[in-house]
């Protein structure tokens, strides 16, 4: 697995994945998309392997205070189970803590099983509920996790 910087020619791949890991109305927009990846605090890492160029993608972002964010984590489908996940969210960890971040935090549906098994056995504790966050109807986890030089994903 092969991790990088995102590039500008990456994006018209990283929405189509994007659309493909989430549902209607909880994918993002192009724009959207775009105003994350963009974001002046914000970071995009790619992964490639073997098969795909671009197998997944992660965008974060630092906060000054000491806390990051996982904005999207998103692994093509025939990717996944793979460790792409494991591998872009520890070096999204790593860019944290180099950053100064002592905490990340990211949101999920309360629905979404397989990542909150991911993100469990990533570390990850769910700290709080956000009701009705995804379309208006689903309910969202916030989940965090306390990051260190030896963090590993």
């Amino acid at each position: 697995m092969i991790i990088r910087p995102y590039q500008p020619q990456d994006f018209d791949e990283l929405w189509q994945i994007d659309q493909q890991c989430f549902a209607a109305g909880i994918a993002y927009s192009r724009r959207e998309l775009a105003t994350f990846i963009n974001h002046y605090r914000a970071f995009t890492l790619v992964a490639g392997d073997g098969r795909f160029p671009i197998a997944g993608f992660i965008v974060a972002e630092s906060d000054p205070a000491g806390a990051g964010h996982i904005l999207t984590i998103d692994v093509r489908p025939q990717a996944q189970r793979t460790r792409c996940g494991s591998a872009l969210l520890q070096a999204a960890e790593q860019r944290l803590i180099k950053d100064g971040c002592k905490a990340v935090l990211l949101e999920t549906a309360v629905d979404n099983a397989a990542a909150l098994a991911f993100y469990k056995r990533h570390g990850y504790a769910v700290l709080e509920t956000i009701p009705r966050y995804y379309l208006d109807s689903v309910d969202a986890l916030v989940m965090g996790k306390h990051l260190t030089k030896a963090a590993k994903a």
